[in-house]
């Protein structure tokens, strides 16, 4: 068995559902699957103090999630406040209407077909209900409208989909575009060194306790891959599917449509910058 705080991040062993840090709340959607994991991670965040919750991702369209998720909140004495979405996915933001519903709630997001309101998201907004304060962090790449928010009070990031708690994320082109992931991951690794975020707080997977590791990890991995492809596409391999094939070999097939979009992204990084 491999000791988890050897794995990129130290992932947090043990139940993935139930407080994570003093501020945020996990609640798992069953919605696993060979892409999301052990399912979406729905985010209940509030100051412990507060009577008054925001809630980070509601997940897919089901019902029983959507309201387990107000139900834990109001057993922690908790109304939701506000929806915040880190970016349109289904897995991730397909519940964001019925949970509006459920709450109350306006919907804040960086697309403005996602809203449910008239306020949207900017990076650099500060997100204030009964005193808690996150700040917006842009992070597109695996999405355009991908987003992170910044939790100073514990030193922690909610990551989306742009860092999961297991394995790597897929840059979802053509919408997705390598550069700017890059650019993203750039931008958290500077929160973990200059301003002391240390956990993670991400979209699928165990929490993260070693926020700089992973993104270090991933900015490597992300070098490595670019790496395989450039060569791969110098051996005449020439087509996504050619390098996939060649390149994500170890990966299990049923991932592979997902490692062409990385690729296609990849490539179109690589001809960018006259590459190939």
């Amino acid at each position: 068995m491999t000791d988890a705080a050897a794995l990129p991040g130290q992932p947090r062993g043990g139940v993935l559902s139930g407080p994570a840090t003093a501020r945020a709340v996990n609640v798992l959607a069953p919605n696993a699957s060979a892409m999301t994991l052990d399912g979406t991670n729905t985010w209940i965040v509030s100051e412990p103090d507060s009577e008054l919750a925001v809630v980070i991702d509601p997940g897919p369209l089901d019902d029983s999630h959507l309201r387990h998720v107000v139900d834990t909140a109001e057993k922690a004495g908790k109304r939701i406040a506000l929806t915040l979405l880190t970016h349109g996915h289904p897995d991730h933001a397909e519940g964001a209407g019925r949970f509006a519903e459920l709450t109350g709630t306006k919907v804040r997001a960086l697309d403005p077909a996602l809203r449910l309101g008239d306020e949207g998201l900017t990076p650099g907004n500060v997100i204030r209900v009964g005193g808690l304060e996150m700040l917006v962090v842009a992070a597109p790449g695996h999405t355009a409208d991908s987003l992170c928010f910044h939790l100073p009070a514990d030193q922690a990031v909610l990551t989306g989909d742009t860092v999961l708690g297991r394995g790597t994320t897929v840059v979802a082109h053509p919408d997705g575009r390598l550069g700017d992931y890059l650019d993203s991951l750039r931008r958290l690794r500077s929160l973990t060194v200059d301003d002391g975020v240390h956990t993670v707080l991400p979209g699928h997977g165990p929490v993260l306790e070693d926020a700089q590791g992973v993104v270090e990890f991933y900015l490597a991995h992300r070098a490595n891959r670019l790496a395989q492809v450039e060569t791969a596409v110098e051996n005449g391999h020439r087509t996504p599917a050619e390098v996939v094939a060649h390149v994500y070999a170890d990966v299990d097939r049923s991932l592979w449509p997902a490692a062409e979009l990385s690729v296609r992204a990849q490539m179109e990084y690589l001809r960018e910058h006259g590459l190939i």
